[in-house]
């Protein structure tokens, strides 16, 4: 008599758990990369186009990305809830290959810009997000998007030691042009490696009102708040980590030496996070995580003074991005659970925007920071931020459950 077939533990990821992961996350992967690749050697590079010479320009150059990611987010997302989310997948990673071959193809700092705001308008992130949420269970959701957030940061350390060698290779235009290469490789994956997307849920009429519940949604709104905080220190703090390594006698060139072991590390810490979160101490880890991020701007507040050694960076390197992995894991995580399902593309869509707001603010502010009250400031405004999220996160309730 055969045995009975066992039910996988609630913990492991499904086989078709588990293709979706993988799958999406190589996307993430790829569209990322072709990203970081451009952004150690942008600021150089484009000051060999007309009109390089202008550092207002060239900074809207790098800065228009995000600002068009931005304003779509919601748009992709709420598209996503009623036309499906594959079709809109496809359609935001055909404009961000366009928009990659348009950069590839400038001869002007302006063909530039334009390319760099068409990359952004495939705003595709909550729709990606979206559909990860769609095809995986809620005990099992951390650890898919922790997938995503790993190969995000392999990736950033991974272009930091091929841009410059890349740059050198083949160009500005030609890093362009391989981004639009990698994003027609993440269409295929997408209608290829990605498997069938659940039925919509949402009813017609349903979905302003969609938007209109997450953007009063007391739990919702806390975890973007904290999603705009954590990108804004995160941009901020690189306003000064580089500068802060070379005063250690780190040369630019060398510096992946600190980031690449720093991003390797902290992925051993990941398991971890699912240990407390199968044990129901989601919660403890979500709120370590921040409580650490805040006690690294303390730690590089006291650097300043102290002549820092590059171990000294690079062990605050490392619990930074232990903390950031622990957070870019279990926030898009908890925003899919406590979303309305009927809604899920719209939330995500909200929470992509103020992700990419952090950005931008965190970006500027950290540079004018630092121009005007030096690097003591920065990090002490980094530290003010993650002691704000602290207080406003106290208060969470993880979602319960919903029946698999």
């Amino acid at each position: 008599m055969s045995a009975s077939p066992i039910s996988p533990p609630s913990s492991s990821l499904l086989p078709i758990e588990r293709r979706a992961s993988i799958s999406l996350a190589s996307i993430f992967a790829m569209r990322m990369l072709g990203l970081f690749l451009v952004l150690p050697v942008f600021a150089l590079e484009a000051t060999k186009y007309p009109g390089g010479d202008d550092p207002a320009l060239v900074g809207l150059a790098m800065g228009i990305y995000g600002l068009t990611q931005g304003i779509l987010q919601i748009p992709f997302g709420m598209a996503s809830d009623r036309f499906g989310r594959k079709k809109v997948i496809l359609i935001g990673l055909a404009i961000f290959a366009l928009g990659s071959f348009v950069a590839a193809a400038a001869s002007t700092l302006d063909w530039l810009i334009a390319g760099r705001s068409l990359q952004g308008a495939g705003a595709i992130s909550a729709a990606v997000t979206a559909l990860l949420a769609d095809m995986t269970r809620d005990e099992v959701r951390t650890k898919a998007m922790a997938l995503v957030g790993a190969s995000i940061g392999l990736m950033f350390a991974v272009s930091l030691v091929l841009a410059p060698w890349l740059a050198a290779q083949i160009g500005l235009s030609g890093l362009f042009a391989l981004t639009g290469i990698l994003v027609i490789g993440c269409m295929a994956s997408v209608v290829w490696g990605v498997p069938p997307e659940p039925a919509l849920t949402s009813a017609p009429g349903s979905r302003l009102n969609g938007l209109r519940e997450v953007l009063v949604h007391a739990d919702l709104l806390r975890l973007d708040l904290g999603a705009f905080i954590l990108h804004a220190v995160q941009l901020a703090m690189w306003v000064a980590i580089p500068v802060m390594l070379v005063q250690a006698g780190l040369g630019k060139a060398s510096h992946w030496q600190a980031y690449l072991p720093a991003v390797l590390l902290s992925f051993m810490f990941m398991g971890g996070l699912f240990a407390l979160e199968a044990r129901g101490k989601l919660k403890l880890a979500f709120l370590g995580s921040v409580a650490l991020i805040g006690a690294v701007q303390l730690g590089l507040w006291w650097a300043l003074n102290q002549a820092p050694s590059v171990w000294l960076l690079g062990f605050l390197l490392f619990a930074f991005f232990v903390g950031f992995n622990v957070l870019e894991a279990s926030q898009p995580s908890l925003a899919s659970r406590v979303a309305p399902a009927h809604a899920r593309g719209a939330a995500l869509g909200v929470y992509n925007t103020v992700q990419s707001l952090g950005f931008f603010v965190g970006g500027f502010g950290g540079g004018w920071l630092a121009k005007h009250y030096g690097f003591d400031a920065l990090f002490a405004g980094c530290f003010v931020l993650m002691a704000i999220w602290l207080v406003a996160a106290w208060g969470m309730k993880p979602p319960a459950r919903a029946a698999s």
